[in-house]
């Protein structure tokens, strides 16, 4: 297997991407040390321990970004650390430099989670380039697809709310969607594509909600939708991001119809919403 012998870390690993990337690595023959804020609670660990391999391959480490230095064992003599999905990467004492001059002047953002993003990415090449090692950036858009952890992730969420007839209307919004198995597959091929380098956006397409809701019609006509756009605005005209980048890496991701299929039917085997789709 091609990561047999190899210790990688993935911190945030009960995370929905994350989770992901912990079982397609252990499916690779990586020894995975895992990163958990609590590894008593059952909710962050219990779903890796089931994983194929997670027997005699996974390690559990618990640490916090509130604790300095809780990092330091589990990235001990790694050759991969997959930093994943955290309001600042893990060496956020990095930011400094960023924050002290630039967010004096952001009184008015109204978008603080895609700020903290880029600010955290900006810090981390700063921050490679300064010190001299090499980092590669993955940046996926709206992620969907299957969960492995218990609990309801932010944009698996989204489609749920669309699917149970809690609300009347859906956003308009456009998004770049992607599909969760290959967003933890780009990670994990990033680091063993020699060539792998810079920044790699995972995007599959661009589309507005109204096609969101069209593309779930089709395939589970009998359940309710929302009927109408949230507002009457022209919709902004939508974009597609090249993906000869992410194919150097030899991925072909999933189309969007895949992805949605498979986020409703996860939702419905872990019991967040029920319907009978056999007779749909």
């Amino acid at each position: 297997m091609t990561g047999a012998g190899k210790v990688v870390c993935v911190t945030g690993a009960s995370g929905y991407i994350a989770s992901w990337i912990v079982k397609l690595l252990l499916a690779r023959g990586y020894t995975v040390r895992a990163t958990v804020r609590n590894i008593a609670d059952p909710k962050k660990t219990l779903h890796l321990r089931a994983l194929d391999g997670a027997k005699d391959r996974l390690q559990f480490f618990q640490a916090s970004l509130l604790e300095e230095g809780s990092f330091d064992a589990a990235v001990m003599a790694v050759r991969l650390c997959s930093i994943q999905l955290l309001p600042f990467i893990t060496m956020s004492r990095i930011l400094s430099f960023i924050l002290s001059f630039r967010l004096r002047l952001m009184h008015n953002v109204q978008q603080w989670y895609a700020l903290s993003k880029t600010l955290a990415e900006e810090a981390a090449w700063k921050f490679s380039r300064d010190n001299g090692f090499e980092i590669v950036t993955i940046n996926p858009a709206m992620v969907i697809g299957p969960l492995l952890q218990p609990t309801l992730n932010t944009s698996a969420e989204a489609i749920l709310k669309l699917i149970t007839g809690s609300s009347s209307m859906y956003p308009n919004l456009s998004f770049g969607w992607a599909n969760v198995k290959d967003v933890a597959l780009a990670h994990i091929l990033a680091y063993e594509v020699p060539s792998a380098n810079g920044r790699y956006c995972v995007v599959e397409r661009v589309v507005h909600y109204s096609e969101i809701v069209n593309i779930i019609r089709k395939m589970y006509p009998t359940i309710p939708f929302p009927a109408k756009c949230a507002n009457d605005k022209p919709f902004d005209p939508t974009y597609q991001i090249s993906k000869e980048k992410i194919r150097s890496l030899g991925i072909e991701l999933m189309p969007v119809e895949t992805s949605i299929k498979e986020t409703i039917e996860s939702l419905k085997e872990k019991g967040f919403v029920t319907f009978n789709s056999s007779k749909l």
